[in-house]
């Protein structure tokens, strides 16, 4: 068993919970919090998962996730939605859930605001 999910069964039998973001995702989970976006400045940048950042790509960084996970990323604001791929860590802002790039944040309609609340859903994760 791996560390995470020694202290997850601890947790829960002693009645605690664990905060939104330290919860183990898996396909269908879903969780709520705010996106902000990354697009220019970090073009052409290396990600986390080895590949060059391209602000054009719908892809996005999240904390756990493992690479090549399909999130949907609904904007609790426009109610639009849009399918990404994490490629990246992060955000390493406090109170962030997911950064997305600038195509996805413009599929959201949140280009204007730069922070925005949404809800994610876990579509996909590879070898699952």
């Amino acid at each position: 068993m791996q560390n995470a999910q020694r202290i997850f069964i601890i947790l829960l039998t002693m009645g605690l919970s664990l905060p939104s973001c330290a919860t183990p995702l898996r396909v269908g989970s879903t969780a709520t919090g705010k996106a902000s976006y990354y697009g220019e400045s970090h073009n052409g940048n290396r990600t986390a998962s080895g590949e060059t950042f391209d602000m054009d790509e719908l892809t996005a960084a999240h904390r756990t996730l493992p690479m090549g996970s399909r999130v949907k990323v609904s904007s609790l604001t426009s109610g639009k939605s849009v399918t990404v791929r994490i490629n990246d860590r992060g955000p390493y802002k406090k109170g962030r859930i997911i950064d997305v790039s600038e195509a996805a944040a413009k599929e959201l309609d949140m280009i204007k605001k730069g922070v925005d609340r949404v809800k994610i859903e876990v579509l996909s994760i590879p070898g699952k």
